[in-house]
């Protein structure tokens, strides 16, 4: 019946689910798989497209795992922040697939002491770069050298709105900075657009899951970057503040009368304040 072939041949089709197909395409729970015609095998793919069906199981693919893209980019990418994202498994024509994602952006970050010179002025803009991000795609764990303007993958991150999250960007391009996107779709049956199998097809459910898991690295990564812009602002803030303590003791002792340890005292207090406001 078409029942236990739901069940029998289709992943994670249990057989309330099967029922539920059968009923949305309106055909009877025990018609016979043989008996149905073109019209029949129709409703039954649309009511299919139509019901929740569990993600399918992940034994038949591999993932690459967010550990290990995180691992694999620190050894080729000089960067200060990293981020991954493995998305659930989803399903595209019947083939289950698996989105992986993983970002790596800016200079490596550098412990430097606070500016205590008046002459400190730190540039808000001094990691920006013209250059587009770098995007490395994978397919099965294979890297896809050609045709990157073909590929699905490009075409999803050049989509993306990246200034949302402090990137510059023109339009229908790839972000500027520096960024580095890896991107790997596992699948037993990867769609390519070609022989050279270069390129992965825009499929729709592919090209949902990629975005899904760039918007998932997106929003850590802005996090980082807003973080990064509020603590050289309070830095460039702070170098100012400091510039300026000095002519505040002078301001004080010819004011207030003060003698020089008095305005030491006060400079130091103050300095002792601003230390503890900071709040990274």
């Amino acid at each position: 019946s078409a029942h236990q072939f739901l069940t029998s041949e289709f992943s994670r089709v249990s057989d309330r689910v099967a029922s539920q197909i059968l009923e949305t395409a309106e055909l009877r729970p025990r018609v016979s798989s043989r008996s149905l015609n073109g019209e029949g095998a129709k409703a039954i793919y649309k009511a299919i497209q139509n019901t929740q069906i569990m993600a399918p199981a992940t034994n038949c693919v591999v993932p690459i795992g967010e550990d290990n893209l995180i691992k694999g980019l620190k050894q080729v990418v000089n960067a200060g922040f990293f981020t991954a994202n493995t998305r659930r498994p989803a399903v595209y024509r019947g083939n289950p697939f698996i989105i992986e994602a993983a970002i790596a952006y800016g200079k490596p970050e550098s412990k430097a002491p606070v500016a205590e010179s008046a002459d400190v002025d730190i540039d808000l803009d001094d990691e920006k770069d013209n250059q587009l991000a770098k995007v490395i795609r994978f397919a099965n764990r294979v890297p896809l050298q050609y045709q990157q303007g073909a590929c699905a993958i490009t075409k999803s991150v050049a989509s993306m709105n990246w200034k949302q999250y402090g990137l510059t960007q023109g339009r229908g391009a790839l972000p500027s900075g520096p960024l580095t996107i890896v991107i790997h779709m596992a699948s037993v049956w990867v769609p390519f657009t070609s022989e050279s199998k270069e390129a992965v097809a825009s499929y729709p459910e592919i090209l949902k899951e990629i975005r899904l898991a760039l918007l998932g690295c997106g929003r850590t990564l802005g996090k980082h970057i807003r973080k990064q812009v509020r603590i050289r602002q309070e830095l460039k803030k702070r170098g100012y503040i400091e510039k300026y303590i000095p002519a505040i003791g002078e301001a004080l002792r010819d004011i207030l009368d003060l003698k020089d340890e008095q305005v030491t005292g006060v400079c130091d207090d103050l300095k002792d304040i601003l230390e503890r406001s900071r709040k990274f």
